[in-house]
């Protein structure tokens, strides 16, 4: 089924009353319906809805057009308010019925499951939208949105023929009570100009793909391509020739077609034959261009006559002479100007007769006027070629609906025809077709040499020869597998990120760098830098003191520019990491730890393990642990850890240093703190990188104690009003940010004087000069004697030196070189001139070998030695340092070489670098380099493959303008996990680079000559990263995250008093499969980017970055975000606050036995048993049980991994999703305590035992913080009372504090739950 086909049969339009065709006015009136959320008591919570949308004529009781139905949402209820089921769909259609009756009928039907598998469809209730007023005018467009009351029921009653109207006169409707359908109804003035395209009365989505109209601007799936359609280009097409042949032939045909409609004629007459007959008036084509869902435009009327006639006429050549009578043939041709390059447009023919009376003037039983009926159809979906194509197609017949909405005389029957010419048993059409070329640019070439194909959209043409028609004629059999399918599908992806999504943004203002305030005393600080951490020394081998930060408002770039050391050499030096005292008991802490971060356009750095070791902090409250590398073998190595980067300008691109210093004085260290153990993230800390701008000074170095803080992402929560979404709220829903610890570490950098780099430094002009052909010698085959000067002499070599193949082709056939044996003495005179001359002849034999080697070799290579030399010749280079995201533009002067004018075709091998085509990009690029060539309007011209063409006049000379940009990174493992790193200086010299990819363009004239080449070297660089996001997900799901973007001036790099008010930002994503996107929501709103990532198995770490960007070209971003996707494997868990639930993990092993360990995030909460290290059997199964009790009631995440501890790898990890009830609650109890330390309080509640028996309970608080148990367990008789000894801790502030006392049975169940309201005064 051609994709015509499918477009056709899938919007078949049901028509309105035949009255009220009669009576349509002329004109028709656009609609816009938003069908927003379907809110009220009547919706279930996670039920499926779907809203069905039709068009009702209340005066004829009767639907017409075609019911659109929307995708299945689910209910969500948010207490106070009602369930509540978000569909933000948008509808668009025309009608010119304008008629107080008609409406549009909105069904609300619901999906419940069967008892097979399947399910099936209630209908809920119904609403009436009216469309237009008393006044037969369109209703008002209402400002703000429109409550629409439902009804029980079905439409289906308004067929009921005691129906009335208006239907609130009709006392059996019933209204569904406090239930309601919010929607917003206008007349959408832009769809007018679609109507040829859009058949009245069909209801389409905005989403919907429209055959001839262009994908809305951006992702052309999420875009409503009718909130303002953009037509396609038209191709205008050309049908010559056109033959219709009828089987088995036109006289039998005919001749049996007029004797059925007789017999009908005498049937309906009820009359005996009267010995007239019916006779062919007339032989109509129909031709008309169709879009699957209407004629484009009014079908031409050709008449055809039998070729008979022409041949008659004289106007046949021999060849159709043989043939003759036995088709219909057009004597002229037929002229499509409105066919466009879509799969569903197509050329539909309809051949029709018109038949009138043979017999007598005074017949009695005749046709009163002329009868017309259609006896074949037939659809040709092209694709249109640049020259002539014959096209056959087969003939259809019969009950099967066509384009034309009428009644066809029926095929010949199939069983009396054999397979191979069943399909041309209704007949055939056949044409030749030829499409319009675009102006020639060169007179002086022939259209055979130069052949420019229309413009068509974004569907290149494809030319087809006669020999390529399959069997049969059918000239749309060959699919083009490339193409994507042009209408998006109902269930797409893509749909499921809508711009106002459910989940509450959460910030994206990162982490706060943290400050230089100290929290350990001097005697703590004396103790941690006597240490022995390794001393810092400047270029002169004097150590570099600890300073103070300078002022933000103190610096200077002149001075960075004017200083004399140009080289830093950055130091990092990790001394110590302590644990905060606002940290609770959340999780262990760690024994050793390691760190991940990226620094500059360095490649990403995870450190080896460091163990955390205690120093003497009996007197300190908050006790630092020094960081200790721990070795391969085991053993401790020296306190701290410090790395190295060199940057030296001798490494750095030209004007790189400026962008450094710049990266120095607005951007953040970001630093992630792992557990070397258990690989759980500890926390993330920032740190401003600005007290490393020496400012004239020859070092400086300062330190800094970070607060490491991790955030906990809970599950998705709905959003609960505007008030979640207004500008500045920061902070979201279901986030938790807590303090673990602090981190000591010393930045420095120390100034070195540059070296002298031979050589002149790179060019920085934007032009790439074009080669001078006459004054290029290829290099490999020849040796510069001058260069330095600029000189051509050079020196010749054999070919042996020059190619290895040759070389060891001689080598094979030159025998081993043998010592020649001693001479005997006395021999005889004659015996070695016998043998000198047997040597002379074996030496000249080999020569000659050796020289048809090398003729035949010369022989061989000359044609592809010549050739490489010429295209050398006409070879230019150009090196690229590519950055992610960032677009590197220059021009290239290309020159016509010859004294008549010429169209250069451009033909680049490789994506990522493309030719400007746009004027206003080209002149955005210019601005932005300060280039001063000029720009060009309207300078290329697209091949209908999408490849630029541009003319050139005689020894004319122009500048093509290049964009290099790339949105790839290197998918190397992610930070985090990796091995560790090397303590060794770092250097940005071609180690990072990564791989170098060459990119040729080739300059083609006519012929595919080409009269100029580029080759574009590529370096990749590393790119700076300005925030990592690190996500949590279940394994093989997508994550939907929305991240608020912050106000644009406080983003590192934004420029400054940019007119115009706040820019709009354009987002792009490095991986192709991720959705990514950012849509403006108006001045003053807040901008959010939108995530959709497909999650892999576990433990897989997706890493991908995204760019931000300020300018609609992309040209820099302002921003690079990290993010890292660890899919860990989901574990859903319902269980009660303060009870223990137990479950199972099953765990596999891996071909090699392996000793392993289990580590939570919440050891407190979750118990694993076994808890200590133990073997996992290669290839085998174990099982890992699990005890969860959490504390407080609520959905969270629990992180469990299963690490191997003796290679430090992970195994397996899991995401425990707990959703948590909170326990009832027996008793209330409230008790007042000071505030601000003190010795804290002891109090006593009593608890009877219910049961008649001894039972054994077990206490447990969700605040051990605050409160300790005299006793954890206790033992009671039977319907004895037993008083619990408690005692709360003191606190450090006011407030008041929620604690609960949960009593459990011997199995952990639950028997009571107290409640303690402690107010701290």
């Amino acid at each position: 089924m051609s994709e015509w086909e499918r477009v056709f049969l899938r919007n078949v339009v049901l028509p309105p009353h035949c009255q009220r065709r009669r009576t349509r006015r002329p004109g028709s009136t656009a609609f816009r319906c938003v069908l927003k959320y379907l809110e009220g008591a009547a919706l279930t919570q996670g039920a499926e809805y779907q809203l069905r949308l039709s068009l009702f004529d209340a005066t004829y009781h009767r639907f017409f057009g075609r019911t659109w139905r929307s995708s299945r949402r689910a209910a969500h209820a948010a207490p106070p308010r009602p369930a509540r089921a978000a569909f933000n769909e948008t509808i668009y259609f025309h009608t010119s019925l304008n008629h107080p009756s008609i409406a549009a009928v909105v069904e609300v039907v619901a999906t419940a499951g069967k008892g097979d598998g399947g399910s099936r469809h209630l209908s809920c209730g119904f609403g009436l939208i009216p469309l237009f007023g008393s006044g037969s005018e369109a209703t008002d467009p209402a400002a703000e949105d429109r409550a629409l009351k439902l009804y029980h029921g079905t439409p289906r009653a308004l067929l009921h023929p005691r129906f009335q109207d208006p239907v609130e006169k009709n006392k059996y409707l019933t209204v569904m009570e406090k239930s309601h359908l919010q929607y917003a109804l206008k007349t959408h003035q832009p769809l007018e100009a679609i109507f040829h395209l859009l058949p009245e009365n069909l209801l389409v989505s905005g989403l919907q793909t429209i055959p001839g109209l262009l994908p809305a601007h951006g992702d052309a799936s999420k875009g409503d391509c009718l909130q303002k359609p953009r037509l396609m280009k038209p191709v205008t097409c050309y049908l010559e020739r056109l033959s219709v042949r009828l089987y088995p032939s036109l006289e039998e045909f005919e001749e049996e077609l007029l004797d059925l409609l007789n017999s009908d004629r005498l049937l309906q007459a009820n009359a005996a034959p009267d010995g007239d007959g019916v006779a062919v008036r007339e032989r109509r084509l129909h031709v008309g261009v169709h879009n699957g869902l209407r004629f484009v435009q009014a079908p031409q009327v050709a008449v055809l006559v039998p070729e008979a006639e022409v041949v008659r006429g004289g106007s046949a050549s021999p060849s159709r002479c043989r043939g003759a009578g036995q088709a219909l043939v057009l004597r002229s041709r037929i002229h499509l100007s409105e066919m466009v390059p879509h799969p569903a447009f197509g050329v539909c023919f309809q051949l029709e007769y018109v038949f009138c009376s043979s017999g007598r003037a005074g017949a009695k039983v005749g046709l009163s006027t002329a009868d017309i009926r259609s006896v074949r159809w037939a659809i040709w979906s092209p694709d249109l070629g640049a020259g002539e194509a014959e096209v056959v197609l087969p003939l259809r017949g019969g009950a099967c609906r066509g384009p034309c909405q009428t009644l066809v005389y029926r095929t010949p029957t199939s069983g009396r025809s054999s397979r191979q010419v069943r399909h041309v048993e209704s007949g055939t059409v056949q044409f030749y077709v030829s499409t319009d070329s675009e102006e020639h640019l060169v007179t002086a070439l022939s259209a055979s040499q130069l052949s420019v194909p229309a413009r068509c959209g974004g569907r290149p043409l494809v030319r087809r020869g006669r020999g390529s028609w399959q069997e049969g004629g059918i000239t749309h059999l060959e699919a083009d597998l490339g193409s994507p399918d042009p209408e998006p599908r109902a269930g797409d992806q893509l749909r499921a990120l809508p711009f106002t999504p459910l989940q509450v943004p959460i910030a994206a203002v990162g982490l706060q760098a943290g400050s230089s305030r100290t929290l350990l005393s001097r005697a703590s600080l004396a103790r941690l830098h006597a240490a022995g951490f390794p001393e810092i020394l400047d270029h002169n081998q004097v150590p570099v003191e600890i300073s103070e930060p300078v002022d933000p408002a103190s610096f200077s770039p002149r001075l960075e520019e004017a200083d004399l050391l140009q080289g830093n050499e950055i130091i990092l030096q990790f001394l110590a990491f302590g644990r905060d005292a606002q940290d609770g008991v959340e999780g262990t802490w760690p024994k050793t730890i390691f760190l991940t971060f990226q620094f500059y356009r360095f490649p990403p750095v995870t450190t080896p393990r460091l163990q955390l070791v205690s120093t003497d902090a009996g007197l300190v409250a908050v006790p630092a642990q020094l960081l200790v590398r721990v070795n391969k073998d085991g053993t401790l190595g020296p306190p701290g850890l410090q790395l190295k980067y060199m940057v030296d300008p001798a490494f750095l691109r030209p004007g790189e240093q400026r962008w450094f210093v710049r990266y120095l004085a607005e951007h953040s260290l970001q630093i992630d703190v792992w557990d070397g153990d258990s690989l759980l993230l500890v926390g993330s800390a920032a740190v401003k990188l600005e007290p490393l701008l020496r400012q004239g000074r020859a070092a400086v170095r300062t330190h800094h104690e970070l607060e490491v803080a991790t955030t906990e992402y809970e599950p998705d929560v709905t959003v609960m009003g505007r008030e979640a979404l207004r500008h500045g709220a920061l902070r979201p829903l279901g986030v938790r940010v807590a303090v673990r610890g602090r981190l000591h570490l010393c930045l420095a950098n120390v100034g070195h004087p540059c070296e002298e780099t031979p050589g002149q430094p790179p060019s920085r002009s934007r032009v790439v000069p074009a080669p001078d052909g006459a004054g290029s010698v290829p290099a490999g085959s020849w040796i510069s004697l001058n260069a330095a000067v600029g000189g051509r002499v050079s020196r010749a070599r054999r070919l042996a030196e020059v190619d290895g193949e040759l070389a060891a082709a001689l080598c094979v056939r030159r025998p081993e070189a043998r010592l020649a044996p001693p001479a005997v003495p006395g021999e005889a005179t004659a015996a070695r001139r016998r043998k000198l001359r047997r040597m002379l002849s074996e030496q000249r034999a080999r020569h000659l070998r050796d020289l048809q080697i090398i003729d035949a070799y010369r022989e061989r290579v000359k044609g592809e030695s010549i050739s490489r030399m010429l295209s050398q010749a006409i070879t230019a280079t150009r090196t690229v340092h590519a950055v992610l995201g960032t677009a590197e533009f220059f021009e290239f002067a290309l020159k016509n070489p010859y004294s008549v004018q010429h169209t250069v075709t451009i033909e680049v091998d490789h994506p990522e670098l493309s030719v400007i085509l746009d004027p206003r990009e080209w002149r955005h690029f210019k601005e932005l380099t300060k280039s001063v060539t000029p720009v060009e309007e309207e300078m290329f011209h697209l091949r209908d493959d999408l490849r630029p063409q541009v003319y050139l006049r005689p020894k004319e000379t122009v500048r093509i303008p290049f964009k290099y940009q790339t949105f790839s990174a290197d998918p190397a493992g992610p930070a985090g996990l990796g091995a560790g790193a090397d303590a060794a200086t770092r250097s940005l010299g071609k180690s990072g680079a990564g791989r170098t990819k060459h990119i040729q363009v080739s300059f083609q004239v006519s012929g595919g000559k080409p009269i100029a080449i580029l080759r574009v070297k590529v370096e990749p660089q590393p790119h700076v990263v300005d925030q990592t996001f690190r996500f949590y997900h279940p394994e093989l799901t997508f994550l939907k995250k929305t991240i608020r973007l912050p106000p644009w001036h406080t983003l590192p790099g934004a420029p400054v008093g940019m007119p115009g008010g706040e820019p709009e930002m354009f987002v792009r994503c490095s991986d192709p499969d991720i959705i990514c996107e950012t849509k403006n929501m108006g001045p003053g709103e807040p901008q959010d980017i939108f995530l959709k990532v497909a999650g892999g198995p576990s433990p897989q770490i997706k890493k991908f970055f995204v760019a931000i960007y300020t300018d609609a070209w992309l040209a820099a971003p302002v921003q690079i975000w990290q993010f890292y996707l660890h899919s860990l494997q989901r574990l859903d868990v319902s269980c009660t606050a303060g009870q223990l639930s137990r479950l199972s993990l099953l765990l596999r092993g891996t071909p090699a036995p392996r000793r392993v360990q289990a580590f939570t995030s919440h050891p407190q909460e979750l118990e694993v048993d076994p808890d200590g290290a133990f073997l996992l059997p290669a290839n085998g199964i174990q099982d890992l049980y699990l005890g969860v009790r959490p504390r407080r009631a609520g959905s969270r995440f629990i992180y469990l991994n299963l690490v191997d501890v003796e290679s430090h790898q992970l195994v397996s990890s899991w995401l425990l999703c707990l959703a948590c009830r909170q326990p009832l609650i027996s008793k209330a109890f409230e008790i007042s305590l000071p505030a601000g330390g003190g010795r804290g309080c002891n109090k006593r509640i009593t608890y009877t035992n219910p049961y008649p028996s001894p039972r054994l309970y077990f206490l447990y608080t969700n605040r051990p913080d605050l409160l300790q148990f005299k006793e954890d367990s206790f033992e009671v008789a039977g319907g004895e009372v037993y008083t619990i000894g408690l005692r709360f801790a003191p606190s450090q502030g006011a407030g008041e504090e929620e604690i609960l006392i949960h009593i459990n049975d011997h199995e952990d169940q639950n028997e009571e739950t107290f409640c303690v309201k402690v107010v701290y005064q």
